[in-house]
C-alpha cells in the first residue's frame, strides 16, 4: 500500500519574524494594532522582498500563524506578491504575558497540524514551546526561534532547509 506523503505545513508569524522589529515597539492598544495592520505602517518596508521567492519554494504548505489573522492576506499578501494563505486558526493573541508560559499559539499549531510534519518559525517560541510540542505533537516538528530584531534571515533559511532535507532523506530510505 502506497500512502500519499503530505508536505509539511509551514507556520509563519509576521512581527518579529517576517517583518523585524529592529527597535520598533508593537503597539499595546486595539487602535495601535488596527494602525499596525495596515498598509500604512512604515514598518512594513522592513519586510524582505527577497524572502517571498524563497518561501515559495519551499516544499511545504505556507499558512499564517500570527496575530495578524486574515488582514496578512488583505494587506501582506498583496505588498509581497505572495497568494492567499491559509489562516490558523488562533486563540486571540494576548496583550503580554511573562516567562514560563506556554506561547499562545502553541497548543493552537498542533492542532491544526493534526499529526502532520510541521515548521513553526516565530520569535517568541521557547524550550516550554519545543517540550510540549514533543509531548503532544505525533509527528515531526520543527520550531525554529527567528531573532526579532533582525527577522529571518538566510541562516534561518539554512536551517529550515537542512530539517527538511534530513527529513526528505529519511523518508526516502524509511
Amino acid at each position: 500500500m502506497t500512502g500519499r506523503v503530505e508536505r509539511p505545513l509551514f507556520f509563519l508569524d509576521v512581527d518579529g519574524t517576517l517583518l523585524p522589529l529592529g527597535g520598533a515597539r508593537i503597539p499595546s492598544g486595539p487602535q495601535g494594532w488596527e494602525d499596525w495592520q495596515s498598509t500604512s505602517n512604515p514598518q512594513l518596508s522592513k519586510i524582505d522582498a527577497g524572502h517571498v521567492p524563497r518561501l515559495l519554494a519551499l516544499p511545504c504548505e505556507l499558512m499564517w500563524a500570527t496575530a495578524w489573522m486574515e488582514d496578512a492576506n488583505e494587506v501582506l499578501s498583496p505588498l509581497l506578491g505572495l497568494p492567499r494563505l491559509p489562516v490558523a486558526d488562533l486563540p486571540e493573541a494576548p496583550q503580554e504575558y511573562g516567562s514560563g508560559v506556554l506561547n499562545w499559539k502553541t497548543r493552537a499549531l498542533v492542532r491544526a497540524a493534526a499529526g502532520r510534519p510541521f515548521v513553526w518559525v516565530d520569535d517568541e517560541i521557547t524550550d516550554l514551546d519545543h517540550a510540549w510540542v514533543s509531548a503532544h505533537h505525533g509527528g515531526p516538528a520543527l520550531l525554529h526561534r527567528v531573532d526579532s530584531m533582525t527577522g529571518l534571515t538566510g541562516a534561518d533559511f539554512a536551517a529550515v532547509d537542512d530539517w527538511l532535507l534530513e527529513r526528505s532523506g529519511r523518508l526516502r530510505r524509511g
